[in-house]
């Protein structure tokens, strides 16, 4: 009795497992139902002599021939003969119609599992030389839209998205918000990127490069999403079937204390962009030196110039002075030393080795060429600067995010002292940020009071006409991109009328999260607007494409290397008469500085008159109140 249990259990465990292997079991399970019947039903009418009436009793193959017809068919049976064919025919008939009704379910059941997983986005990508962007944020729109500007040379240039996100809703949102693909096809896949298998699915063994952007769904909690950042870097880098050749890895990380963590797991394969240190950089500098964020934005679009690392044989004996001097449309502004190491405007008679490759600015890096003609100087023209005193400063502060932090240490760094860091905000622990607050130096002093930066009663008591410097913040950490960058043009616009009140201009800096909301900041006339989202879009974008850029910018945006300042044009040139752009890098080398550009502001200009590596050989006139972009060490 037992034993027969015993079998029976067996038995029905077989059957449940291979029923569970999906449709190709059940389809197999009914063919040999099938054949069972039309072998049972062709027996019956050749061994008991069964035929149709007036008819043959048929042999074994055609009797079953005749029973696999009327299993597929059921119409088939409408015109036999004789009641002994008709029975066993009804029975094959209605024994096939349950059985093609239940093939017809299967087959249903699976085609619409099998498009089910594939409207998820489960599927392997089969791409090679392709860019993956890992998780999930409002900057991926802008990362694919720069990408989409890289791409237009390349050859069937392909973007693979990975996400914990609906694949048809990443894919309705990239096609609304990004516009124009151009060549580029995006490919959309749902998965964790910190798991090996997920992650497998985007085939980053023959990817060109991938970008880690910080998740959104840790908006308030920075460290949660760094986490998540740091074990997509690890589940890449240490995944047993990863390819022996290193990756070209670009990742964002929100505060920089996670940066170390990161930099061990991703080693040479990673460039780091410290998402709170980039902005609150450009932020404070831009805010010291009126339209700097625009030279920013021009070195990181993929539109117009940009930073390449180029080998340039031909530049290996010269030193870097030089140098200088040997490219006309392009502008060399550091070199890059054979074991990695990066120098942007290093000591003017620095040689150049073999093995060093040039850090160039250049519309392409096909563009970057030596010029053999049209190399003119004008020894006269040049000018040494006039002697200023550095005077202490008077900053505001409004509105208040974890940014703002950095943004304060970076201010202690450069202010002279008897400098004044005044803090206006409507945060709950307003006191308690500031009290944490770290100063670089004694230069700094701080006061701060908590006030409604939406009310144009709070503000006008601040008198905001008495500070050098006005820092609009969006309160993101408390509120979503929109209600934030609300907050921060409510402000805005109550800064301009003040500022019109009293018939004065206010140097005002903002930041913005949206960048669709810029256009409606334009009519606030603020003098720069940092957009946060947007500038690390487009650092992550530049990284994927140059393995230096990290490192370059870490060092444009340090206080202990070179710097990009804007300089009146007077220091440099006399502004008698036309100069080109060879003498005025003539006159920059003179100082230890590299010439990047020029500021002159016209009617109709565009960019506001901001030109970065412009022709060297066409002479321009300059005007008091004209400024050049330099790249300094102080």
């Amino acid at each position: 009795m037992s034993r027969r249990n015993g079998l029976g259990a067996r038995l029905r465990y077989e059957f449940d497992k291979s029923m569970s292997a999906g449709p190709i079991a059940l389809i197999g399970w009914l063919a040999l139902l099938s054949l069972l019947v039309i072998l049972v039903a062709g027996a019956l009418i050749t061994l008991l002599r069964i035929a149709p009436e007036g008819g043959e009793v048929p042999g074994f193959i055609e009797a079953s021939w005749a029973a696999l017809m009327r299993t597929l068919d059921s119409g088939t049976m409408g015109g036999d003969a004789g009641w002994g064919f008709r029975l066993v025919m009804l029975a094959v008939t209605i024994g096939g119609i349950l059985i093609v009704s239940t093939l017809i379910g299967v087959l249903s059941t699976g085609i619409e599992a099998k498009l089910d997983q594939l409207r998820k986005g489960r599927s392997q990508v089969l791409e090679t030389d392709h860019t993956i962007i890992l998780n999930w944020s409002p900057s991926i729109l802008d990362i694919i839209g720069e990408l989409v500007i890289a791409n237009k040379s390349r050859r069937k240039p392909r973007i693979v998205v990975m996400a914990m996100r609906d694949k048809v809703e990443m894919e309705e949102e990239i096609a609304a918000k990004v516009g124009s693909l151009g060549n580029t096809r995006v490919i959309c896949r749902h998965g964790d990127p910190t798991d090996l298998y997920d992650l497998a699915l985007a085939s980053p063994q023959t990817a060109r490069s991938i970008i880690v952007v910080s998740p959104e769904l840790a908006e308030g909690a920075p460290d949660d999403a760094d986490s998540r950042v740091i074990k997509t870097i690890l589940a890449l880098v240490n995944d047993p079937r990863r390819r022996a050749a290193p990756y070209r890895v670009a990742a964002e990380i929100r505060n920089a204390a996670n940066a170390d963590v990161a930099r061990v797991v991703g080693g040479k394969e990673l460039q780091l962009v410290l998402a709170d240190d980039l902005i609150a950089r450009i932020v404070v500098h831009s805010s010291r030196q009126s339209g700097l964020s625009a030279v920013y934005s021009e070195l990181l679009d993929f539109e117009g110039c940009e930073i390449y690392t180029l080998d340039q044989p031909d530049l290996v004996g010269n030193v870097f002075g030089d140098s200088l001097m040997a490219y006309e449309t392009s502008t060399l502004i550091g070199l890059c030393a054979p074991d990695g190491t990066v120098r942007l405007n290093p000591p003017m008679d620095t040689l150049i080795i073999p093995g060093s490759k040039a850090i160039v600015i250049a519309e392409d890096d096909a563009a970057v060429r030596i010029a053999t003609a049209n190399i003119s100087v004008d020894p006269d023209a040049m000018r040494l600067p006039a002697p200023r005193p550095a005077l202490p400063e008077r900053t505001l502060i409004l509105g208040w995010n974890r940014r703002a932090r950095i943004i304060a240490y970076e201010l202690s760094r450069y202010v002279a002292p008897g400098s004044v860091l005044a803090i206006a905000a409507d945060t709950p622990d307003l006191e308690a940020e500031v009290a944490a607050l770290d100063i670089a130096s004694d230069n700094l002093s701080i006061v701060y009071g908590r006030i409604d930066t939406t009310s144009r009663t709070a503000l006008e008591s601040l008198g905001i006409t008495g500070y050098d410097h006005v820092l609009v913040l969006g309160y993101s950490d408390l509120l979503p991109a929109q209600p934030t960058d609300t907050s921060t043009l409510v402000t805005l616009l109550h800064l301009r009328k003040i500022a019109d009140a009293a018939g004065v201009h206010v140097n005002v800096v903002s930041e913005m999260v949206d960048v669709r909301n810029r256009a409606l900041a334009e009519v606030t006339r603020a003098d720069d607007f940092v957009v946060s989202n947007k500038l690390v879009s487009l650092m992550l974008a530049q990284a994927s494409e140059n393995d230096c850029l990290a490192a370059i910018f870490e060092q444009l945006l340090d206080e202990d290397g070179s710097e990009i300042y804007m300089r009146p044009a007077a220091d440099y040139i006399g502004l008698d008469r036309p100069a080109n752009f060879y003498t005025i890098t003539q006159a920059a080398r003179a100082r230890g500085e590299v010439a990047l550009g020029y500021h002159r502001p016209r009617p109709g200009a565009a960019a506001d008159g901001i030109v970065v590596n412009p022709l060297k050989s066409l002479p321009l006139d300059y005007l008091p109140g004209d400024r050049l972009i330099v790249l300094a060490r102080d």
